[in-house]
């Protein structure tokens, strides 16, 4: 293998990005590349520049990582995916990650729960156990997460009632408020069932007005 480009990363003028045969290879800090002496031309092996790497950017990519969860939960899939775009290779996520589960810092578990618990008012389970496996979370704490005490009719009752609001409920409305909730992750009978109770409170309230 054969260094073919190092050159500055846009964002960060202390770390470089490195080619190898043409294709990038990783990021890492100017300090690495000068103390080790590397250039272009420089005949190294995949192994060589991972050490390299891992050994000198650890505490780099760890730092990175803290301020990229400082704003909000992620999940541990979201700090790999952050890592990986910005250079780093697996050992080094591998690194981190296991750091911050050491620190308390990712729980896969805990942010089901708090993203159940906040979706959970505009959104059914169906849609909350998608998202969730795109952010990497396992199905046992998926599972887990929706189970503790969610209340998905009156969560479906809520979604129809903003939908509808301003809206005249005549049957064509509500066949689009009926798509709109299955759209929201409501499984078929818990829409049919939010759809129904609606009716059923639009005729006691014509009944009294009568």
């Amino acid at each position: 293998m054969e260094i073919t480009a190092i050159t500055p990363q846009k964002h960060d003028a202390a770390r470089c990005n490195i080619e190898v045969d043409g294709r990038f290879f990783c990021g890492m800090q100017f300090l690495t590349v000068m103390e080790h002496r590397l250039k272009v031309g420089s005949v190294v092996t995949e192994e060589e520049l991972s050490a390299l790497q891992l050994a000198g950017e650890k505490q780099t990519a760890l730092d990175k990582a803290l301020s990229h969860i400082s704003v909000s939960m992620k999940t541990e899939r979201d700090v790999r995916d952050f890592l990986r775009r910005k250079g780093y290779l697996q050992e080094v996520s591998d690194y981190v990650v296991e750091k911050m589960k050491g620190y308390g810092f990712l729980d896969d578990e805990a942010y089901a729960r708090a993203y159940a618990q906040s979706a959970g008012e505009k959104k059914g389970s169906r849609l909350i156990r998608m998202e969730l496996r795109q952010k990497g979370v396992a199905d046992d704490a998926i599972d887990a997460a929706l189970s503790e005490g969610r209340d998905e009719s009156s969560a479906a009752r809520a979604v129809l009632r903003r939908y509808l609001r301003g809206k005249t409920p005549d049957e064509k409305t509500l066949r689009k408020a009926y798509a709109h909730l299955l759209s929201k992750g409501f499984d078929y009978d818990t829409a049919r069932s939010a759809l129904a109770e609606l009716r059923e409170e639009s005729c006691f309230s014509e009944e009294e007005n009568g």
